[in-house]
């Protein structure tokens, strides 16, 4: 996928467990886990508001957008 969400990285510097997470922006640990293993094929905006407002952070802390020539060439 094109888009990565570097949601355990972001979790890991602000020292916040995805239940923490979870309770403050009112999403399940299902769907917080698929966001976080990058299962996930959309994020809605005010998820991703409650995400930042959670984590203190801008949504360019969170996601990343990687060409699928450069996912090609790390298995090369």
């Amino acid at each position: 996928m094109a888009i990565i969400l570097h949601l355990d990285v972001m979790l890991a510097k602000r020292k916040m467990s995805v239940t923490t997470l979870s309770e403050k922006v009112g999403l399940t640990m299902a769907n917080l886990s698929i966001l976080k293993n990058g299962k996930a094929k959309a994020i809605r905006f005010s998820t991703l508001e409650g995400i930042c407002k959670a984590l203190n952070c801008q949504p360019g802390d969170l996601l990343e957008y990687q060409s699928e020539e450069d996912n090609a060439d790390q298995f090369d």
